[in-house]
């Protein structure tokens, strides 16, 4: 085999071994964003949403007290729920937040303390007393509103990442084979060609 048939063979192969390397690592990165956005969808909204929902009970549970006009539940149990409270606000924080997402985790922080400071010390029920607990829990309630469509909002975004991803994976996988048929056809031309030996 003369050397220019050697160098054409090197050219041939080199050529697919970049296009294959190449091809990997920019597929490599697109499942990289893909698991990413899954993750963060479970880790970060999902759970989060789950979070919501435990701190929504238990804001039912205090304003089942006030209508039944309990006031053993806020001598009694009241203290429990706060707690689980804090430690709900605690797991939130402990997740990936957007701007937006603290700003509104801190007014319900805010919030939540102010209401417990209030409920302290509670033995007895009055109108001025139950309207200032009703007001607390629904500003509560507006924070927890906020909270939940910041995690729709995220979501749909994530889901865009994986999609826009997903199809740049589908679109480089077509070009990838366009290009290996093409590459076929020239490496065929370029083994098949036979310069003209001068006479």
């Amino acid at each position: 085999m003369s050397f220019y048939n050697k160098l054409k063979w090197i050219l041939g192969i080199a050529m697919i071994f970049i296009l294959i390397i190449a091809t990997n690592l920019i597929d490599r990165n697109n499942f990289i964003k893909v698991r990413n956005s899954v993750m963060t969808i479970y880790e970060d909204r999902l759970v989060v949403k789950g979070l919501i929902f435990d701190m929504t009970n238990i804001l039912h549970e205090k304003e089942l007290a006030i209508v039944r006009n309990d006031s053993l539940f806020y001598k009694n149990k009241v203290g429990q729920l706060n707690n689980e409270m804090d430690l709900l606000i605690s797991k939130f924080e402990n997740t990936k937040l957007t701007k937006q997402e603290r700003k509104s985790l801190d007014d319900l922080k805010d919030e939540h303390r102010t209401l417990v400071q209030k409920e302290k010390g509670l033995t007895h029920f009055d109108e001025k007393k139950l309207e200032v607990l009703k007001a607390g829990i629904e500003r509560l309630q507006d924070n927890l509103k906020s909270l939940s469509n910041i995690q729709l909002k995220e979501g749909r975004k994530q889901m865009s990442i994986s999609k826009k991803a997903v199809s740049t994976v589908e679109l480089f996988t077509q070009i990838e084979i366009y290009f290996l048929v093409f590459l076929a056809i020239v490496i065929q031309l370029i083994v098949m060609y036979q310069p003209k030996k001068s006479e």
